[in-house]
């Protein structure tokens, strides 16, 4: 089967180039990559079109085509169709182009190789709206997969009356919801994560009449998938420098009576939602936990984070600071302790060696919509405690069986009782990880997710 991803924004090319250095250049592009090259590795044709940028400082992205040729036996192509002016554009600025440039460029390219593909999927509003229009020109089917929806960001940034033009001119709200509203009213059917997502983010008002968000036939709940090529038991070249970093650090920051204990690992992005300070309150308060363990808390970039944190942001050194206080005013300097981890390696890496000393990873963060962070560390073989609020709520237990355990971030007496369980004794410790992986290997895998993409847009094809 022959099937496209239209994803105009950010871009793609064999170097994964500038990815996490912009914010069109995040997840999304993650996600259409790896489900693009799972559907492929299925033996299906797979074009990813993109917009092609002819700019000096993105000079990766002027060919008009490209690939993935370097991912064994997958060929999934790369193709770069013009989208407004030839330099590069934020996502807010590419509605204009969309029906007038890039719409008929996607199907002057297909009409000029002889056929369109069976099937299209849609990513984010603008990928959406390309789709709907393409399928009012010709008939063809799509899944509508929205990464993130408008109306939830502008309740995140309280838009109200009194600042909707202002903020409107800035993020082109009226342009994006108009836009998710179409791919709804047309999508053969969306893809959500979890049923949370669906459930609550489309059934918001601004939606209403768009879509049902009741009807079970307008969605399909497919989770994104857990990189296992680096998120994996096995080692790799790169765990030795890892493990000297890690111990460096224990031998700086931990009393040398606690040195060989297990250690509850936090590795979110300083962010408040993220909620470290109830983890470290959590901590703090439990005589038991810390008899029990020493926490490590993952500051990309910093050697020494706790003592550099005047080099971070302003929001991210305020909550070091945070914790640095309850540190001095409880007395738990020698029980905590801080390191980098900059990539994806790299933490694959320090969850592989901590899992050797019976660690357990937390992510207490106040909401999570879906959760990958603890998946990860699950694949690697880490018991993980998580938040109850958001997608872990369905990845950590189902049918009564528990994968990881749930906890209230507002309480830190749960946080910690959350953590003993999974420390306390080596068979439960056992029992998770093993749960854990099973779950991964089970459930969240890109294949997995490719295989559900491929059920929803047989069964459209078949509609046609």
């Amino acid at each position: 089967m022959h099937i496209a991803f239209l994803n105009p924004q950010g871009n793609f090319d064999p170097d994964d180039s500038y990815w996490t250095q912009h914010p069109d250049f995040g997840g999304q592009l993650v996600y259409v990559k790896e489900v693009a090259l799972a559907i492929a590795q299925l033996g299906h044709h797979v074009d990813i079109i993109t917009r092609r940028i002819v700019d000096p400082s993105w000079p990766e992205f002027s060919a008009p085509r490209d690939g993935y040729p370097r991912w064994p036996d997958v060929k999934v192509r790369i193709v770069r169709i013009p989208c407004g002016p030839d330099h590069f554009l934020p996502k807010e600025d590419l509605w204009p182009y969309i029906g007038t440039d890039w719409v008929p460029g996607i199907l002057d390219f297909y009409r000029g190789e002889g056929s369109l593909p069976q099937a299209l999927t849609a990513h984010y509003a603008d990928g959406g709206l390309a789709a709907a229009l393409i399928q009012q020109q010709v008939g063809t089917p799509f899944t509508f997969t929205a990464h993130s929806l408008g109306a939830q960001k502008m309740d995140k940034l309280n838009v109200s009356p009194d600042n909707l033009a202002e903020m409107d001119a800035r993020y082109h709200f009226s342009q994006r919801i108009a836009a998710e509203r179409a791919s709804m009213n047309h999508a053969g059917r969306i893809i959500t994560s979890t049923q949370q997502e669906r459930m609550e983010q489309y059934g918001h008002p601004l939606y209403r009449g768009a879509v049902d968000m009741a009807d079970p036939c307008r969605f399909a709940v497919i989770p994104p998938g857990v990189n296992r090529r680096i998120f994996s038991p096995e080692p790799t070249s790169a765990d030795e420098a890892i493990r000297q970093r890690i111990e460096a650090a224990i031998a700086r920051d931990i009393a040398a009576d606690r040195q060989s204990m297990p250690f509850v690992i936090c590795s979110s992005r300083l962010d408040r939602k993220k909620n470290h300070i109830g983890l470290v309150r959590a901590f703090a308060q439990s005589e038991s936990l810390r008899a029990r363990a020493s926490l490590a808390l993952v500051v990309r970039g910093l050697d020494d984070p706790l003592r550099q944190r005047g080099r971070l942001s302003s929001e991210e050194q305020a909550i070091l600071d945070e914790v640095v206080a309850l540190l001095d005013e409880r007395g738990l300097w020698g029980t905590v302790t801080s390191f980098p981890l900059n990539n994806q390696t790299e933490l694959a890496a320090a969850y592989r060696h901590l899992a050797t000393r019976r660690s357990v990873f937390a992510l207490t963060a106040l909401y999570e919509p879906f959760g990958l962070a603890p998946l990860e560390a699950m694949s690697c073989g880490l018991p993980v405690i998580v938040t109850q609020n958001g997608g872990p709520s369905e990845s950590m237990q189902e049918g009564g069986r528990k994968f990881g355990v749930l906890v209230d971030p507002t309480a830190p007496a749960d946080i910690a009782q959350g953590l003993l369980e999974a420390l306390t004794p080596k068979e439960t410790w056992r029992f998770y990880r093993e749960a854990g992986l099973h779950r991964v290997i089970s459930r969240y895998t890109w294949g997995r997710t490719a295989e559900g993409y491929m059920e929803v847009i047989k069964a459209l094809v078949k509609q046609k």
